[in-house]
């Protein structure tokens, strides 16, 4: 991978959920697995060679025509990456992010409960 930190546009996070959800795809089938409107063939192949430079995609020869493309970065990384950017940016520190959520009532108390039980499990 060329680089973890790399921000993903909106059209290649959505690419790259279709592949971290249904593993390696040809181009038709990532586009068979997008909401409607479809996009064209070349658009979506342009942004899998894109991301393909960036190193989140590699291919590998298909049975048929053409290639299979998977993600090389799990996507378990790519989310603890946009998560520490997105406290880092917003909120300072998760404390301050935790905080907001509890005030604006976006967490419920049982939620809580569980993230302080997987706290002290740590």
């Amino acid at each position: 991978m060329k680089n973890s930190n790399i921000k993903l546009t909106e059209k290649e996070e959505e690419i790259m959920l279709r592949l971290w959800e249904y593993g390696p795809c040809n181009v038709k089938t990532i586009i068979d697995h997008l909401p409607d409107p479809k996009p064209h063939f070349n658009t979506v192949s342009t942004f899998v060679r894109i991301l393909e430079q960036k190193g989140y995609v590699q291919r590998k020869e298909s049975s048929g025509r053409g290639f299979l493309y998977y993600a090389t970065l799990p996507k378990s990384s790519y989310r603890k990456n946009v998560v520490r950017k997105l406290v880092s940016d917003y909120f300072g520190s998760s404390f301050s992010m935790m905080s907001a959520l509890v005030s604006d009532n976006e967490i419920t108390p049982e939620q809580l409960r569980e993230l302080l039980d997987m706290i002290e499990k740590k």
